[in-house]
């Protein structure tokens, strides 16, 4: 969050606009996922919003290297949550990956959306 930021819906919404250029105004905040601590020791607060797509995203290339849309039936399909073992000379490590089309998911995001699944499922 930054200072101006009231609360963790308008960090999001600051946030995808800086690094995306997603307009706020295209974006129904519909609720938030838990606390989420990464590896490296942040917490985050996951927003959920319901996005209308715009015909063109500017990406900050510092941040984020592509945008891409995947349906959310993939998402909330188990089949679909991979486990994978990351090995160093510390020890290993498991994450969650979620292998789209030509495009590779993993870490923190595919733990937030694997959060998402456990929310959603029936």
């Amino acid at each position: 969050m930054d200072p101006e930021d009231q609360n963790p819906n308008d960090t999001a919404l600051r946030e995808s606009q800086e690094e995306i250029g997603l307009d706020p105004e295209r974006v129904e905040i519909i609720g938030h996922l838990p606390q989420y601590l990464t590896v490296s020791g942040y917490s985050v607060t996951p927003v959920v919003g319901l996005v209308q797509a715009q015909a063109e995203y500017v990406l900050d290339e510092f941040e984020v290297a592509d945008v891409f849309e995947v349906p959310l039936s993939f998402l909330l399909d188990p089949a679909n949550h991979q486990v994978r073992l990351w090995q160093s000379e510390q020890g290993g490590r498991r994450f969650y990956s979620m292998p789209y089309e030509n495009r590779f998911i993993w870490g923190a995001t595919a733990g937030m959306l694997r959060n998402l699944y456990h929310l959603l499922k029936v």
